[in-house]
């Protein structure tokens, strides 16, 4: 099968690589210059002309940053695959942007499969994402094989936006998991209880959801190198604010969550991962952030 594949950033490019490995035609484009040498360096095929390449694909991915970069590739692929061509998008995106791409697509005769990945581009590289799926069934059947290429666990959940939204619930309770997690380690901090023996117990309580062992290892050295940025989470959580403003349902919760994130930034952590947001209820606290 040829596969041209669009945005090889830090999820994108493992993706792509997966899909290689399994043996496809496949070739590559991206915006920064920097990433296309870095899939070059990993033996993939880069263009130049993504247009020609989407003439010539059987099934075009993409993996992009944001709503506006969703509807320009939606447009480019709509203008240039040929009828039949399957279009399928990992993007965490707003249901509004997706659907003006369903809309794009519809018009081409392009199928259009939206598949938001679950996992960071550790789990990416690791081939271990949970890929969530909407849009036409038989579309969906069709790339069923090359979805199994990313990760162990894939959920058809409709014909339309479905994929959007359960991507946007579970990026909620990621986001709120690490408000969960804020509060409570500045309380055991402020109260005497030791930072790595407070993980230990964590781990291993009615509390150690996937996620936060998947943490702990990290940040129980007080290590904050981005696998998700503060700034990332923003983005999502603005897009999950926005769904619950088009569907009447009060996220007050994650309003707060929200609220702590910008703080982080404006406390100088925007760049950290997102469980930065550790360091601004410590400071709130009188605690230092720096152990």
């Amino acid at each position: 099968m040829k596969i041209h594949f669009i945005g090889i950033g830090k999820m994108g490019l493992p993706m792509a690589g997966h899909l290689a490995a399994a043996g496809h035609i496949l070739t590559v484009s991206d915006t920064c210059a920097e990433r296309c040498e870095l899939a070059q360096e990993q033996g993939l095929v880069v263009v130049d002309d993504a247009a020609a390449a989407i003439a010539a694909a059987d099934l075009v991915f993409s993996s992009l940053p944001n709503d506006a970069a969703l509807r320009a590739v939606a447009t480019q692929v709509a203008e240039a695959a040929r009828p039949g061509t399957i279009y399928v998008d990992t993007s965490t995106v707003s249901l509004d942007a997706s659907a003006d791409a369903a809309r794009a697509l519809a018009g081409a005769d392009v199928a259009y499969v939206r598949t938001a990945v679950s996992g960071n581009n550790k789990m990416a590289e690791a081939a271990q994402l949970t890929v969530l799926a909407s849009g036409p069934r038989a579309a969906y059947d069709a790339v069923l094989p090359l979805l199994r290429t990313l990760g162990p666990n894939q959920f058809y959940l409709g014909e339309a936006e479905q994929a959007r939204l359960m991507k946007l619930v579970v990026n909620l309770m990621i986001a709120q998991t690490s408000a969960m997690l804020a509060e409570a380690l500045a309380l055991g901090r402020k109260g005497g209880l030791d930072w790595q023996a407070m993980w230990q117990v964590l781990t291993v309580s009615a509390v150690a959801s996937p996620i936060v062992k998947a943490k702990s290892e990290q940040l129980s050295r007080r290590d904050f190198t981005p696998t998700f940025t503060v700034e990332q989470m923003i983005k999502d959580l603005d897009l999950i604010l926005d769904a619950g403003v088009a569907s009447n349902v009060p996220l007050m919760q994650t309003a707060m969550t929200h609220k702590l994130m910008h703080a982080a930034v404006v406390q100088g952590n925007g760049l950290d991962d997102y469980a930065a947001i550790i360091k601004v209820l410590e400071r709130g606290a009188g605690l230092n952030p720096k152990l």
